[in-house]
């Protein structure tokens, strides 16, 4: 017969659909296996009104044959099969999709036709130079054979086919320097390749495999056997109810899909019908994964349509502050590309997207308030990322994630929500208190937090580089504003206590002027405070940059060169006060190195560095001689 022309504009048509479409050459075969599972759905759906298909539902399968020595991969399916016109229509004109044709003819909830865009078979030629189809329509005596070697045309002619449905044959390319194709015909690359794509199609996908077994009555000889083995799990454990699977099966499932040791901490399965219809399944890992906190992790849900995987990591369906969620979502919905290797940026996915932040959202509010030490232990793992996702993006996100984030309290030195924080509070208290450092421990010992805790109010101790960050952008919280109990906006005092300290600082103006005038561009100012209890002095500032946000800013490897406006504050009260106001009378000599070991002890409180120890050490030597 002769050989017909594919009825495209142009080969070069042709040879895009070959070579430029699909990123992987692997998806060849989660692309045939699915052409071949709705053939399979074609024919049920036919049964269902047809009493002249007497097939049962488990007697449809797909088989895979390899053949090493002739170079040939088979697929074979037992489902409606194509006419002559059919191969004509179907794979003569490409970008034409029989299986969209029949989708948009018969409508049903229960058939999910995945071939739509008519070039999924087309990807054949990735891997092969000779794609041959032969095809029998259920109820026909007649086959015939569909061959082509690519570009160059195709034909059609009758044959000898014994069952009824399609069986393709790939003869496989040869190795070149740019790729292995023969590793498609070894039989653990199929299995994987089915594993990862198309393990949830419906209908069994079998196959002849080889194996060695020990020889009957041998101890030491082994002989090949062929078995036929069944390499998908069929049934997608997502799309059974909930109330029939137990969480042995979900940390099973999660275990094998995703590679972990451990069970999730937390799973999460919902099924949505509406707007957007979709099933996502996803878990929360115990631990953070090595590479989590590096450039390398990709984040992303896998994303199926109809069981079969069209993206292993769908970035677009999770936000980066959740990054950690494992899982999956499966719609038949989505606007998928000519490739199915990406997703158009369309409503849909928008939609589902808000949804799943949504559920994660309330999923892990549950989770704090039915599980405390379980949600203690993944906030330890993850907490940070969430406080990240407060300050990142301008602190777009910040409402959505208040609720979610714990620090540690001066309340029992245990992790608290703001929420709790709030709760507490006693009557007339209208601002959240908080103090930055490096550990609980150290922020404990700060002169400043003396004063608050009298006060009996509560102090969040935030010990993490990102924290401030994350309260500043958050600014207020149930209309409840922060205060960092180290800045001057810490207003503890009664209106008689500021007016007396106001008249302190008022009369010894001349000696805290020669003060700061010692200290140079150290402070911006030095002057007497009732913040402090026992300790002599401290150091605050002015301005919304802290110490602890001046630390962290010039320890990055852009130093940015961050000054806070700091203020040196002696507490009035301390014995010390009196010792200087005494030298600035009768030693100002002493009096300077008085105020600048005083601000060498208050850097030292504050966990920072000293410029020059040897000049601290030599000057309180001489104080002490």
């Amino acid at each position: 017969m002769a050989k017909k022309q594919f009825k495209a504009e142009s080969k070069k048509l042709m040879d895009m659909m070959i070579n430029s479409i699909y990123t992987h050459k692997e998806i060849f075969l989660r692309e045939l296996i699915s052409n071949a599972s709705d053939a399979i759905d074609k024919l049920y759906f036919r049964s269902l009104t047809d009493d002249s298909v007497t097939l049962k539902r488990e007697d449809y399968r797909i088989k895979i044959s390899l053949d090493k020595e002739n170079r040939t991969i088979t697929i074979e399916d037992n489902g409606c099969g194509m006419t002559q016109n059919d191969l004509e229509n179907n794979l003569g004109i490409i970008a034409k999709s029989g299986s969209l044709d029949f989708k948009t003819e018969n409508k049903s909830d229960d058939m999910s036709i995945i071939g739509q865009f008519g070039v999924g078979f087309y990807s054949a030629f990735m891997v092969s130079d000779n794609v041959s189809v032969r095809s029998r329509p259920y109820g026909s005596d007649e086959s015939y054979c569909w061959t082509s070697q690519g570009v160059d045309g195709y034909t059609i002619e009758p044959c000898i086919k014994e069952d009824y449905g399609t069986k393709i044959i790939l003869h496989i390319k040869e190795d070149n320097d740019n790729e292995e194709y023969s590793q498609y015909l070894e039989q653990y690359t199929i299995m994987n390749l089915v594993k990862k794509y198309s393990d949830f199609i419906r209908y069994p996908i079998k196959m002849m495999w080889e194996t060695n077994r020990l020889k009957e009555g041998s101890e030491d000889e082994y002989e090949k056997v062929l078995e036929e083995r069944t390499l998908n799990s069929m049934i997608p454990l997502w799309k059974k109810d909930k109330k029939e699977i137990t969480q042995e099966e979900y940390n099973s499932f999660y275990k094998n899909q995703y590679g972990d040791f451990s069970d999730s901490a937390k799973v999460i399965h919902t099924k949505v019908e509406g707007n957007a219809t979709y099933t996502a399944l996803m878990f929360i890992p115990k631990h953070t994964p090595f590479d989590f906190y590096s450039k390398n992790y990709e984040k992303g849900l896998q994303l199926y349509s109809s069981g079969v995987l069209i993206m292993d990591k769908c970035a677009d369906l999770l936000p980066d502050y959740f990054s950690f969620v494992k899982g999956l979502v499966d719609s038949e919905d989505l606007s998928l590309n000519i490739s199915r290797e990406m997703l158009q940026h369309d409503r849909q996915l928008k939609l589902i997207a808000t949804n799943i932040e949504k559920k994660i959202k309330n999923e892990l509010l549950k989770f704090m308030k039915e599980d405390r030490e379980g949600y203690e232990e993944f906030f330890k793992n993850f907490g940070t990322q969430l406080k990240f996702g407060m300050y990142e993006d301008y602190g777009i996100h910040k409402d959505n994630l208040s609720d979610l984030v714990l620090f540690t309290s001066s309340f029992e030195k245990k992790l608290v929500s703001l929420q709790e924080y709030i709760d507490r509070m006693p009557e007339g208290q209208n601002t959240i208190y908080y103090a930055c450092g490096e550990s609980v421990d150290k922020i404990d010992l700060l002169p400043q937090a003396e004063q608050v805790k009298e006060k009996g109010y509560e102090i969040l101790y935030l010990t993490e580089n990102v924290d401030e960050f994350a309260i500043q952008v958050l600014a207020s919280y149930k209309d409840k504003t922060f205060t960092n109990i180290s800045t001057e906006s810490l207003d503890l005092d009664t209106e008689e206590e500021k007016k007396e300290l106001e008249q302190i600082n008022t009369d010894n103006k001349n000696m805290l002027e020669e003060m700061s005038k010692a200290l140079g561009n150290s402070v911006s100012n030095v002057k007497f405070t009732n913040r402090l209890k026992s300790h002599p002095v401290c150091l605050v500032t002015e301005g919304v940059l802290s110490l602890e946000m001046e630390k962290v800013l010039n320890s990055m490897p852009n130093d940015s060169g961050a000054k806070a406006e700091i203020v040196m504050e002696i507490n009035k009260d301390h014995p010390i006060a009196g010792k200087l106001k005494e030298l600035y009378i009768t030693d100002k000599v002493k009096l300077e190195k008085y105020t600048r070991i005083l601000y060498a002890q208050a850097r030292l409180i504050e966990g920072l560095t000293v410029d020059n120890p040897t000049e601290l050490s030599n000057m309180i030597c001489d104080l002490m001689i």
